[in-house]
């Protein structure tokens, strides 16, 4: 897969030509699936927070659905496993954009797992994954304890596709959790290369490289 690992979402140009350049053609011409999943796991989300992702209400906040895509559908991972694997798999991949909204990263790592969903990744090679802060981090190899919160077996372990761990939202305004003192704590626990990434920030991940993609702040711990 081509993974844009956001913090935020798509928040500005640089990001949004990030995307473009994954897709390989025009926005207006790809076909999305977003995945709300994650925040059925996290504690500040509600039935009013996942229609909002899911119908691009967010306000003035970053675009996701609603960016002009060809066509949109919703894909509920908690659902996958009631309906047969050749109901959703192609719709899975004849989508040009998986987009993974944010929530607990454990939570949707778990039902990745258990949909199936996690064991096609390898396969969808021309698919662009969009994740945000929890749908970023889901890809990781752990999260830290400090962001678990759906805890069945106390772990933070995640799927381990990339080699690097995130911290996202630095230094977001009002979260005293965020701040880069807290990001470099954090890093130092880790046991990993990790990257702390603003909102204005992205992680373009194609083959084995990665690029910075930011009109905004970070840092990098090796």
């Amino acid at each position: 897969m081509k993974l844009l690992l956001t913090s935020g979402g798509i928040t500005n140009d640089s990001i949004r030509a990030a995307l473009v350049e994954l897709l390989g053609k025009p926005i207006e011409d790809s076909r999305a699936l977003i995945i709300p999943t994650a925040q059925w796991g996290h504690p500040m989300c509600t039935p009013e927070s996942v229609w909002r992702t899911v119908a691009g209400q967010w306000g003035g906040q970053a675009g996701l659905v609603n960016l002009g895509w060809k066509s949109v559908g919703v894909l509920e991972l908690t659902a996958l496993p009631t309906i047969g694997e050749e109901r959703w798999m192609p719709w899975v991949r004849e989508a040009d954009v998986l987009l993974v909204d944010g929530g607990e990263a454990v939570y949707l790592a778990h039902w990745m797992r258990e949909s199936g969903l996690a064991a096609l990744l390898p396969s969808l090679r021309d698919t662009v994954w969009v994740g945000v802060s929890g749908g970023s981090m889901v890809l990781t190899p752990c999260i830290g304890p400090e962001f678990v919160e759906w805890r069945p077996d106390g772990t933070d372990e995640t799927l381990g596709l990339v080699d690097f761990s995130i911290f996202p939202h630095l230094d977001y305004p009002g979260w005293s959790s965020n701040t880069t003192e807290s990001a470099r704590r954090w890093a130092g626990r880790i046991g990993g290369s990790a990257y702390a990434i603003d909102d204005q920030t992205a992680l373009l991940v194609d083959g084995e490289a990665v690029r910075v993609v930011s009109e905004g702040k970070w840092e990098f711990f090796d």
